[in-house]
């Protein structure tokens, strides 16, 4: 399984330096020899794919390092955003769709929307940041941070940033718990706006 991350740290004298993965983790040692393709010096910043191998200490280190740009093309990847984005998008009106005739019939208050706004808004920003510290190796937000954002109303969002940031958007895992978590805000919200909630308080 190949893994993305940035060197964040490199001694050109000795040959070696460590990678923060992308997703988050202890960081990984990276031997020069380990780099598949030497076109270029490693340095600090650089975008790197690798797979993990455990030494004979029990440590993990990086093999078959290679720059991020040369492992996407030589092996893209099925789920891109690219080819996914556009029904990611499409959830936000089918979710208006809901919300419309329920505000309607059961009569939402008023700050609801205004709650899936501010948050989603919020949650835009944060992914900004992590994209940010991403690209520049500093400290990640975690997954289950994102997570919880988008199922407190964020996740509309969080659907504009993946898209228009590339970020997020092809782990699957991720993926999975994260359209989970839009689907228990979406479920959540029709049930506190439905009358059966006050008659079950009676």
């Amino acid at each position: 399984m190949r893994i993305d991350g940035t060197l964040k740290s490199w001694n050109d004298e000795r040959g070696f330096g460590f990678i923060d993965p992308t997703q988050g983790g202890q960081e990984i040692f990276v031997h020069i020899k380990a780099f598949q393709v030497r076109t270029e010096k490693p340095h600090v910043g650089q975008r790197l794919s690798f797979e993990i191998e455990v030494n004979s200490d029990g440590k993990k280190r990086a093999k078959l390092v290679q720059q991020a740009r040369i492992a996407r093309v030589s092996g893209r990847r099925r789920d891109s955003p690219a080819q996914w984005g556009a029904a990611s998008y499409f959830a936000i009106p089918a979710f208006l769709f809901v919300y419309i005739p329920v505000a309607i019939v059961w009569r939402v208050p008023n700050w609801v929307p205004a709650l899936y706004l501010a948050a989603s808004v919020v949650c835009f920003v944060v992914y900004v940041f992590d994209k940010s510290a991403a690209v520049a190796g500093r400290w990640r937000v975690s997954e289950s941070t994102l997570i919880f954002l988008g199922l407190v109303g964020g996740w509309p969002g969080a659907i504009v940033a993946q898209q228009v940031l590339r970020h997020k958007s092809n782990k699957a895992a991720f993926r999975a718990a994260f359209w989970g978590s839009v689907v228990l805000n979406v479920l959540a919200f029709i049930a506190l706006s439905s009358p059966l909630l006050l008659l079950l308080r009676v």
